[in-house]
């Protein structure tokens, strides 16, 4: 057989501009690209790395006030900074490895990308608008999808000095993208918290904070502390922690004012400080895990020039800090040995609360060794033989290849016909299906012990691998997929109170969703609409005309999986699981989940909507 051959010549040889590679490989310099669902999608980096360029001139000395707006996916940010220069207006915007960044005078810990980041958001915006006012001039050039369009002449403005920006992803890459408000306002807030005395109006509401990460601990806590918080303070570094009635450890970490969502070397290494100096200072060696459970904390350092493990910097992967060019483990091993070993020495009484927390964890945890390995031999034979869990080839915690997958999804289902339709028509290499049996029961107010006691639970916390926490979590998105009815409802209500008694962690880092599918089909010869609400039923039909045949969807089941394909695919609509800036968990599950009858009554008779028909 004669072997194929493909010509190799000059004519093969291809060079891109900057916005052509960027709009070709978007993923490259913002990560993946997402309609907004998730915290970490792109159109929420494209508002980071503008926004990262005002908060470096906050660091600087310069403006302490950024205005934000977001109107029908359009996105305004305007800083009292000194400006960009301009004469470097356009370049800025629109030059690779063009920026003020490279000379580490002016930005000795930075935040934004290095010549990058402005240019990302210019290349995969529709529209982009730069403005830059400086001593009485101003200069403004108008781009779509990173060409220039408009470039202004230097005019005079009695405007405040400062930079202007305003953009509009381009929907042909972010397809039906939709901002969070929750993500962006935790967004802005961390941006306070980590510069005090900074204030951001976000769409009218003032976000500013006093006291640094103690205020971040204290607005984000799902119940009362069981001690004051510890908020402790050095050169380049503060750190705040405390303990709650919760499962699970919960960390907010950053780098040079950037959330390093994934950690790294700065968070391991103080995790296992925080765990040696507690123990040194009890003299008694009690498991880190023990001395961990139910911790919540925030870690912040500053770093020269810091190497992240992706261009997007969720995780930090630098072992030297400045000052001195020491480790990260010795100097956070230093700096807590310090601060927090004299902090308990001077606060007996929180250091009382916290070793009884820590005999508190280590009895439950003796308590439960007895039942795990059963529970856990159990898992595996009633996944061998009762198949509830069809899983996929490729998981979120990929150790063989050091990444993550971010793509791996497991659908929990009601129900053999509904699991039966999303795993014909799931993709095998990231999409697993669980299936439920009934209902899951009420875990409100129960210990962990029912997570292994109870089969459904046991065997959804080994299909999640999340026995020992979330670090090796094999689905990056848990998606809860049940009827859009009053049963399905309840069941919806029932796994979240299970997440969130037992693993908050899961909803508190953005992995569970809710799957949203179609509550009516219209359709004539020619057009298929799938409809989600009323409105677009309405607007279906009119599209359609006469010829309209409606199909209202029951259940999950009903959707043939040939269509089903249409709804887990590149389209699939997730709502985000979010836990309110103001909402405990405590608080929430006590009322919704609670034998607080009277309440609730009264709120659902309260809130209660009945349809025009039947009313």
């Amino acid at each position: 057989m004669e072997e194929n051959k493909t010509n190799y010549t000059e004519d093969n040889i291809r060079s891109l501009d900057w916005k052509e590679h960027i709009r070709m490989r978007p993923g490259m310099y913002i990560g993946k690209l997402g309609d907004g669902a998730a915290a970490d999608d792109g159109i929420y980096v494209l508002m980071k790395e503008i926004v990262d360029n005002s908060i470096d001139e906050f660091v600087m000395g310069n403006g302490k006030r950024i205005d934000i707006k977001i109107k029908d996916g359009v996105a305004t940010v305007r800083d009292y900074g000194r400006g960009i220069p301009l004469g470097k207006v356009v370049d800025c915007v629109s030059k690779i490895n063009t920026g003020g960044k490279y000379d580490s005078k002016a930005f000795k810990k930075s935040v934004g990308l290095n010549g990058v980041g402005t240019k990302a958001v210019n290349a995969l915006s529709e529209r982009f608008t730069v403005s830059s006012v400086r001593d009485g001039e101003k200069k403004t050039a108008y781009f779509e999808r990173g060409n220039l369009i408009d470039d202004k002449a230097v005019e005079p403005s009695t405007e405040r000095n400062g930079t202007y920006i305003q953009f509009a992803p381009d929907l042909d890459i972010f397809k039906n993208y939709n901002y969070k408000i929750p993500y962006l306002q935790k967004l802005f807030w961390n941006y306070c918290y980590l510069n005090r005395g900074l204030a951001i109006y976000f769409n009218g509401e003032k976000m500013v904070s006093e006291n640094g990460l103690k205020d971040l601990l204290e607005d984000n806590m799902e119940s009362d502390p069981l001690y004051p918080i510890i908020h402790l303070e050095g050169e380049d570094i503060e750190v705040a922690i405390t303990h709650i009635r919760s499962y699970g450890e919960n960390y907010y970490s950053f780098v040079n004012g950037q959330h390093t969502t994934q950690g790294g070397t700065h968070l391991t290494e103080f995790r296992a400080a925080a765990a040696k100096v507690i123990r040194d200072f009890y003299g008694k060696n009690y498991d880190a895990v023990d001395i961990r459970q139910s911790i919540v904390a925030a870690v912040a350092v500053k770093v020269m020039e810091p190497v992240f493990e992706s261009q997007t910097k969720t995780k930090l992967g630098s072992q030297e800090i400045a000052p001195g060019g020491k480790s990260m483990r010795a100097f956070m091993n230093d700096f807590l040995k310090e601060k927090l070993d004299n902090y308990l020495h001077r606060n007996t009484e929180t250091a009382e609360i916290l070793e009884k927390k820590i005999k508190q964890s280590e009895k439950e945890r003796k308590e439960l060794s007895g039942i795990r390995k059963l529970a856990r031999d159990r898992a595996k034979k009633a996944s061998l033989h009762n198949k509830k869990l069809r899983d996929c080839r490729l998981h979120y915690n990929d150790k063989s290849k050091n990444e993550l997958n971010d793509q791996t999804t497991l659908f929990i289902t009601e129900g053999d016909s509904a699991s039966g339709s999303i795993t014909k028509s799931r993709r095998v290499d990231t999409q697993a299906v669980f299936s439920l049996r009934g209902k899951p029961l009420n875990s409100f107010g129960l210990t962990k012990k029912v997570v292994y006691e109870n089969e459904e639970f046991n065997l959804l916390q080994a299909a999640l691998n999340i026995e020992d926490g979330i670090d090796d979590l094999r689905y990056k998105n848990i998606v809860i997929a049940t009827d859009a009815d009053v049963d399905g409802m309840h069941i919806r209500l029932l796994l979240l109170t299970f997440f969130l008694q037992f693993f908050p962690d899961l909803v508190r880092n953005g992995h569970v969703f809710i799957l949203q599918t179609p509550l009516f089909r219209v359709r004539n010869k020619k057009e298929t609409y799938y409809c989600y609400t009323d409105e677009e039923r309405i607007e279906a039909i009119e599209a359609c005309g006469k010829s309209a045949e409606i199909t209202r969807f029951k259940g999950l089941g009903e959707i043939s999986p040939d269509e089903f394909k249409n709804f887990i695919g590149e389209d699939m609509r997730l709502d985000p699981v979010l836990i309110g800036k103001d909402a405990k968990i405590e608080d929430v599950l006590t009322f919704y989940m609670g034998k607080n009858t009277q309440d609730r009554q009264e709120f659902i008779i309260d809130n209660l909507k009945l349809d025009d028909a039947v009313a």
